[in-house]
């Protein structure tokens, strides 16, 4: 990975891939169908002036992860929640946490006291990722439907900012 930046709506398109092809390998993520390029930028324009949005390049200026904060109407409003991707067969080489030092920061820039994080239970690369940044359980959900027909646990945890 060569370096982190803000996410730009000209980056859609290979975040969209990059996310399409861990929504097909299935088993980490929530999402159950494939998105759009224009799905990505109207979530990065939903409540912009309270989200981060980053994205990792590598030497080749291409996207091998991204992750956001935004304000989620479950969480208090000092809260943010978080997502991360990073491209599969990348992740383990330090790209999840460039991304994670430059969400922390913003997530504090914008006002926000913590950052939750909700992961299915059988996302143990997600669990371990989460909790090696800092991360400590404080709900389950259990038996949650995903639009697939999955049922999953899903443990969310906190970062306090």
């Amino acid at each position: 990975m060569r370096t982190v930046r803000r996410a730009m709506a000209l980056d859609c398109r290979s975040m969209a891939n990059l996310l399409n092809a861990i929504i097909e390998k299935g088993g980490t993520t929530a999402l159950t169908r494939p998105v759009t390029a224009d799905d990505l930028a109207d979530w990065m324009a939903t409540d912009a002036q309270r989200s981060a949005w980053h994205v990792a390049l590598d030497e080749a200026e291409q996207v091998v992860g991204f992750q956001w904060i935004s304000p989620h109407p479950k969480l208090p409003a000092e809260a943010a929640d978080i997502a991360t991707f990073v491209q599969i067969g990348r992740t383990g080489l330090g790209i999840g946490s460039a991304l994670f030092s430059a969400t922390a920061k913003a997530a504090k820039d914008l006002g926000y006291s913590w950052i939750n994080a909700t992961i299915r239970a059988d996302n143990t690369g997600g669990l371990t990722y989460y909790q090696s940044r800092g991360f400590r359980d404080w709900a389950v959900d259990e038996a949650v439907l995903l639009e697939s027909g999955t049922i999953v646990d899903k443990i969310s945890k906190r970062y306090d900012v």
